[in-house]
């Protein structure tokens, strides 16, 4: 009884393991790629890139509207190619709300750079500059406070309101940027108002 027990659990695992062999065999035989071979991701040849797709994206945390929580500033680049792109300047409190969206196009990063001074700059030197001043866009530098000193003189394009909200507050942080026009501009929050203001320098 012992034998016949032993017998059929021996031809039971036999079957098992050829069973086993045979599925790995036929799965190898069906497969078109080395087993061996280097790991290619595939091609994103049919993916469409259009005006949509995000190219680059810099993010960074820091006091904004209120000096005790920090907002997220991101920059994003969205286009099909770099220096045609579009570039979103997107301010999000600390709750989610959007204190400003503003878009420019990408070439305003250049502004001020060798890639745009020199006539050499190729294509690629505009693109590397682009990026190298996205990534140190929110530089610890490009906030200032005050945002407004007090001897500052009232631009013309901003309201009276706004401008004595931002004067009267000496806790308001100011952002400096990149005008679309290729001026400077300053982002400050008026927390009377409770909007971003922008400031053109």
């Amino acid at each position: 009884m012992k034998a016949s027990l032993f017998t059929f659990c021996a031809v039971a695992i036999l079957l098992q393991l050829n069973t086993s062999c045979i599925n790995t065999e036929r799965e190898v035989a069906t497969s078109t790629k080395d087993p061996r071979s280097v790991y290619v991701p595939p091609s994103s040849t049919g993916r469409r890139v259009s005006g949509a797709t995000v190219l680059n994206t810099v993010r960074a945390s820091h006091a904004f509207s209120d000096p005790k929580t920090k907002d997220n500033f991101v920059l994003q680049l969205r286009g099909p190619r770099i220096l045609t792109s579009r570039v979103h300047l997107i301010v999000l409190s600390a709750q989610g709300d959007t204190l400003r969206h503003e878009v420019m196009p990408a070439r305003a990063l250049l502004a001020g750079s060798t890639a745009q001074d020199s006539k050499m700059a190729t294509v690629r030197d505009q693109e590397i500059a682009i990026l190298r001043r996205m990534n140190n866009f929110f530089a610890e530098d490009h906030f200032t406070r005050p945002a407004v000193p007090g001897t500052a003189a009232q631009p013309a394009e901003l309201d009276a309101k706004a401008w004595d909200s931002l004067r009267a507050d000496p806790n308001a942080i100011g952002f400096d940027y990149p005008g679309a026009a290729g001026n400077d501009m300053r982002l400050a929050y008026s927390r009377q108002l409770r909007r971003a203001v922008a400031i053109s320098q």
